[in-house]
C-alpha cells in the first residue's frame, strides 16, 4: 500500500538561512501551535488505547514503549518519568530504543533497520499476553519497531502505535493506531521538531490518564510520588498541610513517619 510519507513532505517555508532570529523563533512557534489541534482530532484513537493499558495493568500487566532516535528517547523519558511522578515500580512502564541504552544518547548507526531486534529486546523481559506494547515512530516505517509489533499481534500481546503518517506500515500493523498529522516540519524532514512535540504531547495523555485511572492521583495531586529532592519533600509537606488543615511542623512529622503523603492522609488519627 503506498503512503504518502506527510513527515517528509518539503517546508513551507524557504530560505530559511535568510531570516532574522526573531523571524525563525516566530515562525518555529507558528507551526508549533498546529500541534495540540492535530492532537484534539486525535483524541478517540488515544482513548481506545488508553483503556487497553488500564485494563491489562490492572490485571498485572505492563507498558511497553518501543522506538529508535527521537521517538525512543521520547517513550524513556515518559517511562522514566513514572515511577517518581506516581510511586510504580520501575518495571510496570518501560521504554526501549533501537541500539539499547547507548543510543539514548549517542545514535547507533542503523539499530533502527533490524527487523528481529525489537522482539528480541521485548522476549528479554518476558513479554506476554498480559502486557502491551506501544510502538513509536513518527516516519512509521521503523523496522525495528515493525517488526515487534507484528510479532507481538501473533502472539495476541496488545499492540499501538503513535504516528504522524496515516496509512504507514506502523499504522497498518498496530492494532489501536494512533495518528497526529501535523504535517510538514519546519526544517524539511526534522521530525524531532512538530512529530516530537506530537508524540511527546501523546505520551504525556496516556501515562496520567491511566495513572490516574490506576488510582494514583488524589484529588489533583501526585500522593504517590517518591521523595526524591527536596523540592519534592516540600510539595509533599505542603500537600499534607492543605489536606489535614495541620501546620508546617505536623505535616512534615507525619510525611517523614509514613513516607508518602498517602500513607500520612490514611493514617493520620488512626
Amino acid at each position: 500500500m503506498q503512503f504518502t510519507k506527510i513527515t517528509e513532505q518539503a517546508s513551507k517555508y524557504n530560505h530559511l538561512e535568510k531570516m532574522s532570529i526573531p523571524e525563525l523563533l516566530s515562525n518555529i512557534n507558528k507551526e508549533d501551535q498546529t500541534v495540540p489541534k492535530a492532537i484534539e482530532k486525535s483524541i478517540p484513537q488515544i482513548e481506545a488505547l488508553v483503556a487497553q493499558v488500564v485494563e491489562k495493568l490492572k490485571n498485572g500487566g505492563r507498558l511497553f514503549y518501543m522506538g529508535a532516535g527521537t521517538s525512543g528517547r521520547l517513550g524513556i523519558v515518559d517511562a522514566s518519568e513514572c515511577p517518581p511522578t506516581f510511586g510504580v515500580p520501575h518495571e510496570l512502564v518501560i521504554g526501549l530504543i533501537a541500539g539499547g541504552d547507548t543510543a539514548i544518547r549517542k545514535a547507533v548507526e542503523f539499530a533502527e533497520d533490524d527487523l528481529e531486534q525489537g522482539w528480541k529486546d521485548l522476549q528479554s523481559y518476558q513479554i506476554s499476553e498480559k502486557d502491551v506494547v506501544i510502538g513509536i515512530a513518527a516516519s512509521g516505517t521503523t523496522p525495528y519497531v515493525i517488526g515487534a509489533l507484528k510479532k507481538c499481534n501473533e502472539s495476541n500481546i496488545i499492540t499501538g502505535c503513535i504516528t504522524c503518517n496515516e496509512g504507514s506500515p506502523l499504522d497498518t500493523t498496530a492494532q489501536y493506531p494512533i495518528i497526529v498529522t501535523v504535517g510538514p516540519e519546519f526544517v524539511t524532514g526534522s521530525s524531532r521538531m512538530k512529530a516530537g512535540t506530537a508524540q511527546k504531547l501523546v505520551l504525556n495523555m496516556i501515562s496520567t490518564a491511566t495513572m490516574i485511572q490506576l488510582g494514583k492521583v488524589k484529588g489533583n495531586k501526585m500522593v504517590d510520588m517518591q521523595l526524591s529532592n527536596n523540592k519534592l519533600v516540600d510539595r509533599g509537606t505542603r500537600m499534607i498541610m492543605e489536606e489535614l488543615n495541620v501546620d508546617r511542623a505536623k505535616a512534615a512529622t507525619l510525611l517523614n513517619k509514613f513516607g508518602s503523603v498517602r500513607n500520612a492522609i490514611q493514617n493520620y488519627g488512626a
